[in-house]
């Protein structure tokens, strides 16, 4: 299903969408849920509402098992991004974790290049080392103040690859069988839920479920409306947008968190690692793939 009007505010949308995540992040610093919980309730959440719109506008789930199965394997490496995400945000903030995640780029690089056939360019190859440099001066500080920064570090790049496969998943399915995205959506909540409940179990049992009103409210807004809402604001744009402009906007995301963990939670950032940060915003954007003309509108329904 297509909004007409929508259609011409997709650069607005986007950067809406991408402001939303980062916002999210605080969610997950401040609710006292488990990092793997706190994921499986996002997604959890998200089920049901996209069940709820795919039945409001008719959209059928596919009937291909291949495609079934393969939204659901997204929806499971997308469960473990989210986790290590917030593991991550734990670790070491919003900001810095969102910047690693955002790393995902060059993860789908690498994977187009083994698998695709898709030879990275000279501009992806000098923005890799770019973001390495970036990445090397926004970490020094880190670790030599903070404990925690192996594991933030490590889990948010992680996550960056968990990223980068379930959008790899994304593709696959709509190759092995054009499916709209409520439902589609739907399967990726489903098997991301399926892929966290065995570690939520394990991992979060002492904090599973919210303990206050006020963090049970914060858990509905994380799945509703970053999830959802968010999330779905992202994957509506991006088809509308020239690729190189869409890449441009998306760095909005992490520049938003850090800005939240600079002036909303006080976390120091020296001047090193602000360098290291802008080094790293360059190098995605300049890895991003470049096209002169939009992808395909989403299918209507």
């Amino acid at each position: 299903m297509i909004i007409p009007e929508l259609n011409r505010h997709p650069a607005a949308m986007l950067i809406v969408g991408c402001v939303l995540f980062g916002l999210g992040s605080l969610i997950v610093k401040f609710v006292s849920v488990g990092p793997y919980a706190i994921a499986f309730w996002r997604l959890s959440i998200a089920a049901v509402i996209f069940w709820g719109l795919s039945r409001f506008f008719g959209q059928k789930l596919p009937k291909s098992r291949k495609a079934t199965g393969l939204a659901m394997l997204s929806g499971a490496f997308l469960g473990m991004e989210l986790a290590l995400w917030h593991e991550s945000i734990y670790a070491v903030g919003p900001g810095i974790s969102t910047l690693l995640n955002s790393l995902q780029i060059f993860f789908l690089t690498a994977i187009g290049a083994a698998f695709f056939g898709e030879k990275p360019g000279k501009a992806q190859l000098l923005s890799l080392i770019v973001a390495v440099v970036g990445v090397a001066l926004i970490a020094s500080p880190e670790f030599g103040r903070n404990e925690a920064a192996g594991w933030g570090f490590s889990s948010g790049i992680i996550s960056g690859a968990m990223l980068a496969l379930s959008m790899v998943f994304v593709r696959q399915t709509h190759q092995a069988e054009p499916t709209p995205l409520f439902p589609m959506m739907l399967l990726v909540s489903l098997g991301g839920m399926a892929a966290l409940l065995l570690p939520t179990l394990l991992l979060d049992a002492h904090n599973l479920f919210p303990t206050t009103l006020s963090d049970l409210g914060l858990v509905l807004v994380y799945g509703a409306v970053i999830q959802c809402i968010a999330w779905g604001l992202i994957a509506y744009s991006i088809p509308l947008l020239p690729l190189s402009l869409a890449g441009l906007l998306l760095l909005s995301e992490p520049v938003a968190a850090l800005l939240i963990d600079y002036f909303l939670l006080d976390k120091p950032i020296n001047m090193l690692q602000w360098t290291g940060a802008a080094l790293t915003l360059f190098a995605i954007y300049l890895g991003s793939p470049r096209t002169k003309t939009a992808m395909r509108k989403p299918a209507e329904s």
